[in-house]
């Protein structure tokens, strides 16, 4: 049978709405957004990392707790059964983190003075570059003082026992507190070149004075004794005026002193 012209217009009409239709869901596929499939952890990878996580922050707790312990009992007086109540563990587990109770203190000696080195180097950073040699002295007393008394327990540890653990013990702290020494071998050198310093000074001999000195507040200093703001000025007081020339350094932001005139004997 012969199609009509109708039939043909209707085959015409559904294929042009066929193709509409592609190219509709064409369009559509293109223009939809990705999906993104949110894979959950593996639990046992889940348990790992929580495990480890938890197994770090109980380490930190344990050196927390031993560097509290040594910095008041001493090398001598500190027992893992004291550094376990502190931390609020059992002292068995100890061992789990560290192999022996010399292997502990060696940790919080070394972190002690590797802090206090990383403290002082952000302080006299933040400094301008052309500070003052003896403001910047300044500052590092104040940065010693503070950390040592206020802020760590790991460096107040570190100072009073440096002289009482065993040698095996002290190698990594000696290391580090040498580098320590070095940033202040450089502010006196500083002030030296700059003329600042007392002519008769020897720049050596005053550096390991002048750190005896602040270490040795970790060992009488507590805040019924006074301020720890009056304990800073003090010492920088005594450091200054111990280590400037009394014609190029005065106190801090001030001119130097004139000496007084002495009195004349009245004439008889």
């Amino acid at each position: 049978m012969a199609s009509t012209g109708l039939e043909h217009q209707e085959r015409g009409a559904g294929a042009r709405a066929g193709a509409r239709r592609g190219a509709g869901r064409a369009e559509g596929r293109k223009s939809r957004a990705p999906i993104i499939r949110l894979v959950p952890r593996k639990p046992e990878v889940a348990a790992l990392e929580d495990a480890g996580s938890k197994s770090a922050r109980t380490r930190e707790r344990i050196l927390d707790a031993a560097a509290h312990v040594l910095s008041r009992k001493g090398y001598a007086g500190t027992r893992l059964s004291d550094v376990a109540d502190q931390a609020e563990i059992q002292a068995p587990a100890i061992y789990y983190y560290f192999p022996s109770r010399d292997d502990l203190i060696e940790e919080v000696m070394w972190t002690g003075i590797a802090r206090m080195r990383e403290h002082m180097a952000r302080v006299l950073a933040a400094m301008p570059s052309g500070a003052d040699p003896l403001a910047r002295i300044d500052a590092a007393v104040e940065a010693h003082l503070r950390y040592c008394l206020e802020i760590s327990d790991y460096t107040t540890a570190s100072i009073r026992n440096a002289g009482q653990v065993p040698e095996n013990i002290a190698i990594r702290y000696t290391a580090e507190a040498s580098q320590y020494g070095d940033m202040w071998r450089k502010l006196l050198q500083d002030a030296e070149n700059a003329g600042l310093l007392r002519p008769a000074l020897d720049p050596m001999a005053a550096r390991m004075m002048v750190l005896g000195a602040l270490n040795w507040a970790a060992e009488w200093w507590n805040p019924r004794r006074g301020s720890l703001d009056t304990v800073v000025r003090t010492a920088q007081s005594l450091v200054r005026h111990g280590l400037a020339d009394h014609h190029e350094g005065g106190d801090a932001g001030s001119a130097a002193r004139k000496p007084r005139p002495r009195k004349r004997p009245a004439s008889g």
